[in-house]
């Protein structure tokens, strides 16, 4: 698909949709300071065991070798608060002021799996909470950045921080184990109650997740970009699935779903395209990553 088309895309769903970014912004036109993952946790595995850097090995997810670092940390260093201050250094860059300055003006969501500030940071934005909802430092997920009060999260522009954000180091989803808690949480929103209210109400302010980021998944449109969502990407893969069931039972529902890549035919992406167009997701494939974070918003 051109550029030209995607932006006609975007424009003419602008009204009902909800974007979702990962840390390839971060990591874009080569970033000095968008370290990935990967480096993070690998300068961690040398200050907790005092041996040298250890790289991730094939055949172990990131939430594993997280895991596996907790296993190793006899002194009980903490982990989720010294990864957030690694993180601390990083700053947006133009392609980060672009890109949040153009979905604050179409007034849309933007959730993002970083833990970071960089986002929030292009605008300086300030951190509110829904009204009424029940939140915590573990589980923030009424909790956004943005320029004013939203009385639901599918209301306007707000930066929603799926998987944790460095002001709550505890809400920090780095391993397996973590991410397990935060399925289980979701669970119990999305499928209170016995077989037969399963998604029921999913589009009504009343059901359980109703003022979390959660509403989103399931009543907005998804525009994903700079995100591998790769297997280890154990929450939000749940999460398609279960949005998937929710529209097959209630076709009137449904909503579309778009995911941005650079063109290429590796073996990964052959199986993340079967996935994502198994829930409903069609890919849309660029030549570059400039199409990406710079073309598209010009």
């Amino acid at each position: 698909m051109e550029i030209p088309e995607i932006r006609s895309l975007i424009e003419h769903n602008r009204g009902s949709v909800a974007f979702i970014i990962g840390n390839g912004i971060n990591r874009y036109s080569n970033n000095p300071a968008g370290s990935s993952w990967d480096q993070l946790l690998s300068r961690l595995w040398q200050e907790v065991t005092g041996g040298d850097p250890l790289h991730r090995p094939e055949g172990i997810s990131t939430p594993e070798f997280y895991d596996i670092l907790e296993l190793n940390n006899r002194n009980k260093i903490n982990l989720q608060e010294r990864f957030c201050a690694l993180m601390d250094e990083w700053e947006p860059r133009d392609h980060h002021l672009r890109i949040v300055e153009t979905l604050l003006r179409w007034d849309v969501p933007l959730m993002t799996t970083n833990f970071e500030n960089t986002l929030e940071r292009a605008f300086r934005f300030e951190l509110f909470h829904i009204r009424g909802a029940k939140s915590s430092d573990r589980y923030p997920w009424s909790s956004y950045y943005g320029n004013r009060l939203l009385e639901i999260p599918t209301d306007g522009f707000g930066i929603w921080h799926i998987n944790g954000m460095v002001k709550y180091h505890r809400s920090i989803r780095l391993g397996l184990s973590h991410y397990m808690g935060s399925v289980e949480k979701a669970r119990k929103l999305i499928h209170k109650g016995d077989d037969d209210s399963l998604f029921r109400g999913k589009n009504q302010n009343y059901w359980q997740g109703y003022n979390t980021w959660l509403h989103m998944i399931f009543n907005r449109s998804l525009f994903f970009f700079g995100l591998d969502l790769e297997e280890n990407e154990t929450f939000l893969r749940w999460l398609l699935i279960e949005r998937c069931k929710y529209f097959q039972a209630f076709p009137d529902r449904s909503r579309l779903g778009w995911y941005l890549m650079k063109r290429s035919n590796g073996v990964k992406n052959i199986g993340k395209k079967f996935f994502l167009k198994g829930v409903g997701i069609e890919v849309i494939e660029v030549d570059s990553y400039d199409n990406i974070y710079r073309s598209i918003w010009e």
